[in-house]
């Protein structure tokens, strides 16, 4: 019989009752943890895990670029930017400069804190929209 993780049941059950935008706002935070890790492993000129953590990034990104609704221009808007995000992840894996995943960290840490204001923002909607209702 084995033994279960508890912080491993935990993440397995944030993940499965999250909300499409919860899930995103983890895509993201996971993103900067993986450029965090890239970087730390430039600085110690470990270059497999450096290209391992780069790799998850652009995962990510990748990811993030299929779930857009095309339909809608923000998308296209948001599709030129991830693209361009992944190009600079390449970048930065084939150069080794800490300074292009400084670029890209940037650039997800806004959009990931744009997403938490959304998130925030659709929630007060949500309950002030049910408080006046019997």
């Amino acid at each position: 019989m084995a033994v279960n993780n508890p912080y491993q049941t935990y993440q397995n059950n944030s993940i499965t009752t999250a909300s499409p935008g919860e899930l995103t706002l983890m895509l993201y935070n996971g993103c900067l943890k993986f450029i965090q890790l890239a970087k730390k492993a430039m600085v110690n000129n470990n270059i497999p895990e450096k290209n391992t953590n780069i790799q998850k990034a652009q995962n990510i990104i990748q990811e993030l670029m299929v779930t857009l609704k095309m339909d809608l221009e923000v998308a296209k808007n948001m599709m030129s930017l991830y693209d361009y995000i992944n190009r600079r992840l390449i970048d930065a894996n084939i150069k080794n400069e800490i300074a292009i995943l400084d670029e890209v960290e940037g650039l997800v840490t806004e959009f990931r804190d744009t997403w938490k204001q959304v998130i925030q923002i659709n929630r007060q909607q949500q309950f002030g929209s049910n408080s006046g209702q019997a």
